[in-house]
């Protein structure tokens, strides 16, 4: 009968496991004697931060104070950023131009800029409304700063000025095919608008109650305007291709007369359209 097995094969068996009970019970009195009966011991690290804080939640405890938060200041407009350039006041209509942080803007009756709201003008002056106040701009002479007020709201400003136009050097040459212009001419009626229209008048062309256009009403005899060819009766059409049909268009051409040498008036006379060339110098 054959062996299921070797003698030699139990043997080691029975010796490894003889070797297993024997590391087995001196592990126990090892941990027997040297290692504490209960608990385990631990060593705290010192100098470390803890990881939770402690925090108060009491209704009667005061909380920790907080820095205030400074909200933004909001920049209000000044009555004194506005500089008025220009003046047209006629019975029905209010034209003015005025000059923002550099910007220069044409505005009509109840028009705003900056929150303040145009409402009249007189010869030298203009008024506007914000918040319920009334403030007063007074025509930019070119010289020192604004004289700008508020004040009770007022309708006419008392004028001892009179309408009896200046005397203004510079003449106006007929060269023929064009007009010789001087600058000092029309420097001095750059500044000066009130002058322009003691000269020449210039009324509003309306259809079905549109505004189209200006006409010229008069032309003063022997001022430099007599001389520049235009008469009464004119419509004035366009100004070196721009179409002269609203306050913008003239006043975008006023504003900027005092810087070119060359001009092209064009009016309509009658039933003929008309170019009248100027040359400033």
């Amino acid at each position: 009968m054959k062996q299921l097995f070797k003698p030699y094969i139990f043997k080691n068996i029975l010796m490894l496991l003889i070797l297993l009970l024997i590391v087995k019970l001196v592990w126990f009195v090892i941990t027997w004697i040297w290692l504490p009966s209960s608990g385990v011991e631990h060593v705290g690290q010192k100098g470390g931060k803890a990881l939770y804080y402690r925090v108060k939640l009491t209704p009667n405890e005061s909380s920790a104070p907080t820095k205030p938060t400074k909200l933004p200041t909001q920049q209000r407009g000044s009555i004194d950023d506005i500089i008025l350039l220009a003046i047209y006041n006629a019975k029905d209509v209010t034209v003015i131009t005025v000059k923002h942080k550099g910007k220069t803007k044409v505005l009509s009756r109840g028009d705003d800029i900056n929150g303040f709201v145009l409402e009249n003008a007189g010869r030298n002056f203009a008024t506007f409304t914000k918040s319920e106040k009334s403030y007063k701009v007074m025509l930019f002479k070119g010289k020192g700063k604004n004289n700008n007020t508020a004040q009770a709201s007022s309708s006419n400003a008392p004028s001892s000025a009179s309408n009896k136009p200046k005397k203004v050097a510079g003449e106006v040459v007929d060269a023929g095919d064009r007009k010789l212009v001087d600058r000092s001419l029309v420097e001095h009626y750059a500044k000066n608008m009130d002058d322009i229209y003691k000269n020449i008048g210039i009324g509003e062309l309306k259809k079905d109650g549109n505004l189209q256009g200006f006409q010229i009403t008069f032309v003063r005899k022997d001022s430099p305007f007599s001389k520049l060819g235009v008469q009464r009766g004119d419509v004035i059409k366009s100004v070196n291709g721009q179409e002269i049909n609203s306050y913008n268009a003239a006043f975008g051409v006023y504003k900027n007369i005092g810087s070119i040498d060359n001009m092209t008036l064009v009016i309509q006379r009658g039933n003929e359209e008309m170019e009248l060339e100027y040359e400033i110098n």
